[in-house]
């Protein structure tokens, strides 16, 4: 499995739990999950598949989030922000 397949799976798998839960925060959820507990490098993977792959294979839900999810400073940027 590749790495943008796991990613994607990963993403997917975050939606399948906020799909089940009461009320409208889903994509608010799916963001603060992964802003909380995924690494710049993923994020940047992220949004690779997002902006350049048209966030082929992500649930809905995952691409209604991405709007809400931190963009990563470009790899290899001088200084990196902590909460990066």
């Amino acid at each position: 499995m590749s790495n943008d397949a796991k990613l994607v799976r990963m993403a997917n798998q975050i939606a399948t739990f906020f799909h089940s839960q009461p009320g409208e925060d889903g994509p608010m959820g799916v963001a603060t999950h992964i802003n909380k507990f995924w690494e710049p490098r993923m994020r940047r993977q992220f949004f690779d598949i997002v902006d350049n792959h048209g966030g082929a294979g992500l649930d809905p839900l995952v691409l209604e989030a991405a709007a809400l999810v931190r963009r990563p400073p470009a790899e290899g940027s001088a200084r990196q922000s902590p909460d990066a």
